[in-house]
């Protein structure tokens, strides 16, 4: 196995692999998983032979997989969401802003194997943020501000948004919203993430003395630091662009990164499958 770094920020692309070997291989498994932990992301291209019950098992090794309560999976191998656009279907929200799967949960993602079965020939591209980085190059005052800072994330007010009123209410009340630290630790390595994305609603302890004088603060002060911080994740040099074909895919670290799939394709069919692994609680 090859490891070639796509991008100074973030990234790597691995060649002279089949990734269904990992499956049944410690080693080659174990060395995926270093460099999962050092580049946040990698890609691999020509794993059409790649079967749906291979994908899930390489993912499984990371840990369990989960569905998603919105989009369908494939009924044969649970925990595999099918991720299925075509020019027939209205174009799905909140896949083309920055976020990290799942934040809308006690316990989001650990990461993600996403594979690609048909795509358009230019369009349909992924951008992912190196969120460590995001991080570090944040001013010293910035830092000291939302270090102590927490975050509500909700799926009602985006997967949600769209469905009927007691859908709705009954997915919040499935979902209620998570609160998250503003900051989070990294419980492989130990670096600090940046950790508010576009599911991210607003923080819940900035009205406090030490940040609100009179209430236009408080209204002002905390959605316009949170705007800000969401901001972050668009800043080019954080970032690496990943061109789809068909049979390539991406294994990402979701709990350091955050992704923006383009939307640029209409109307093309573009259906790519995601095995989801389940995480671990911020803190």
């Amino acid at each position: 196995m090859k490891i070639r770094q796509m991008a100074c920020a973030i990234g790597a692309e691995l060649t002279d692999i089949k990734l269904s070997d990992a499956v049944r291989s410690d080693a080659l498994f174990g060395e995926i998983k270093a460099a999962l932990l050092e580049h946040k992301v990698l890609f691999l291209r020509d794993q059409q032979d790649m079967s749906r019950a291979d994908h899930v098992a390489f993912a499984r090794r990371f840990g369990e997989l989960e569905d998603h309560p919105v989009v369908g999976s494939d009924p044969e191998h649970p925990g595999l969401v099918r991720i299925y656009k075509s020019p027939e279907e209205p174009i799905a929200h909140y896949e083309n802003s920055w976020h990290a799967d799942a934040t809308w949960r006690e316990i989001p993602q650990m990461g993600a194997v996403l594979r690609c079965i048909e795509c358009p020939p230019v369009g349909g591209d992924t951008i992912w943020a190196n969120m460590v980085l995001a991080y570090e190059k944040l001013p010293q005052h910035i830092k000291d501000a939302i270090a102590p800072l927490r975050a509500r994330h909700s799926i009602e007010s985006t997967f949600g948004a769209i469905l009927p009123l007691e859908e709705r209410l009954a997915l919040k009340a499935k979902y209620p919203d998570p609160e998250h630290p503003v900051v989070r630790t990294h419980p492989e390595t130990g670096e600090k993430v940046l950790y508010v994305n576009s599911f991210t609603t607003h923080f819940t302890n900035f009205h406090n003395p030490a940040n609100v004088r009179v209430g236009q603060d408080f209204t002002r002060g905390g959605s316009d630091l949170l705007q800000y911080l969401i901001s972050q994740a668009a800043i080019p040099e954080y970032q690496v662009r990943w061109r789809w074909e068909p049979g390539s895919m991406a294994i990402w670290d979701n709990r350091s990164t955050q992704h923006y799939a383009v939307m640029d394709y209409p109307p093309c069919h573009r259906k790519m499958e995601r095995a989801g692994i389940v995480g671990d609680k911020p803190f």
